[in-house]
């Protein structure tokens, strides 16, 4: 954008949106602005009611009979196929299941019990920490002179190698935005004999994307950033089906056997992806997933995808345009093919200016050692609200309203 953007032209846009009436499904509160819905989403109004029902009529009334009456049974496998919807997986490849860390335990496992000939786990090396820390922890639990190699971002694919098993990557970057092409790696590495892991942590619900078609092995994400489940939402995991029937799980509870109230004195998988289940399933937990994932199926990821770029950039250009010489120095890709739903940029002062802001109802996050993230999640956040943070914003680097010893705490989540 060449021309002054003014409030005006976004309120013409806020009128135009086709996605605007999904702002009035989410509670969020009149005076603030929330840009960090790709940490936590914010809760759809459905939500409470659902959990009244199932504490007070399928947990107080029907009790344990709501296994059956209710289909808690089932959630797991139910949830998990309307998620496969949303990000291109096959009928039967995706379940509900724990957390993306334990999901990326039992993946990386069975990735490379599937490839027993090699010994290198390849990732990146700004991956998100937890899935290092997995990867070093499979390592030390098998035992069998593993290696975990990282590389630059730049490097892909040009970093898998014939020696590599497989290849663990975020599929869009927790600190920057940055977004890789998903089917250009994946047949990277599976031209060089290596199994593709994604996490798909920042892409489920905020873009289309298409497991299948890329011919991804396995994935794992989150529920609680752009699926709006609620914070600690269970998580989810994807095995192609190609795999499945090899694919030996690595935490092998009863919801994974293949007959679980058969009790039987050891382990049978089930058939498919119901063997990637652990323990017993967090049903109020899983009801409130389960409307967050409703909601997103109503809306087109195509018109979310493009809203969400769109503001983006809106957004860059206010930055530019109001805060030039402020000491902003942005991190996320220009191009549009290269970055997801988020805009990163680095500052000196980043933590105490994510701070401040948050006490001014703008609510971003912050990323050590010095990013400041703004998340886009079209479905509740308007046109007319870039303008208004970034006023904000503004007035907070005019003033260095930042620096003042409350902002400079550091506080126990970032």
């Amino acid at each position: 954008m060449t021309a002054r953007i003014t409030r005006a032209d976004l309120e013409v846009l806020d009128r135009e949106d086709t996605l605007r009436p999904f702002r009035d499904r989410f509670a969020l509160p009149e005076s603030t602005i929330y840009l960090d819905g790709n940490s936590l989403g914010a809760m759809p109004k459905a939500v409470p009611a659902r959990i009244r029902e199932v504490v007070e009529q399928e947990w107080g009334h029907d009790l344990i009979r709501s296994w059956n009456k209710h289909g808690w049974i089932d959630l797991q496998t139910k949830i998990g196929a309307k998620i496969g919807r949303l990000i291109g997986a096959g009928e039967g490849e995706t379940i509900v299941a724990d957390s993306t860390s334990v999901n990326l335990f039992k993946v990386l496992s069975a990735a490379l019990a599937l490839n027993p000939t090699r010994r290198v786990i390849l990732s990146e090396r700004e991956n998100f920490p937890t899935d290092l820390y997995v990867a070093e922890g499979v390592i030390r639990q098998l035992g069998q002179g593993h290696v975990l190699k990282v590389a630059a971002p730049e490097e892909f694919p040009e970093a898998i190698d014939d020696g590599v098993a497989c290849v663990l990557l975020t599929h869009v970057s927790y600190r920057t935005g940055r977004m890789y092409d998903m089917a250009k790696i994946t047949e990277a590495a599976h031209d060089k004999g290596a199994l593709m892991i994604w996490d798909l942590a920042h892409s489920a619900g905020a873009m289309p994307v298409d497991l299948s078609g890329a011919g991804a092995d396995f994935a794992v994400g989150c529920g609680y950033k752009f699926l709006n489940g609620g914070p600690g939402a269970p998580a989810f995991l994807m095995i192609a089906k190609r795999h499945q029937d090899r694919v030996a799980p690595a935490l092998s509870g009863w919801f994974g056997h293949a007959a679980p109230f058969a009790f039987e004195g050891s382990f049978r998988p089930a058939e498919g992806i119901a063997r990637a289940a652990v323990g017993t399933p967090p049903v109020l937990s899983l009801a409130a997933l389960e409307v967050g994932v409703d909601l997103m199926l109503e809306a087109s990821l195509d018109e979310i995808r493009t809203k969400s770029l769109r503001q983006a950039d809106i957004f860059a250009a206010l930055l530019d345009q109001e805060l030039s010489g402020h000491g902003f120095h942005r991190v996320t890709p220009q191009n549009p093919s290269q970055r997801g739903s988020q805009i990163c940029f680095a500052h000196e002062n980043g933590w105490p200016i994510t701070q401040c802001l948050t006490a001014h109802n703008i609510i971003g996050d912050f990323r050590a050692p010095d990013i400041v993230r703004f998340g886009f999640t079209p479905l509740y956040l308007g046109y007319a609200e870039l303008w208004d943070a970034v006023a904000i914003l503004r007035r907070i680097m005019d003033g260095r309203l930042w620096d003042k010893p409350e902002f400079h705490r550091r506080s126990k989540v970032t």
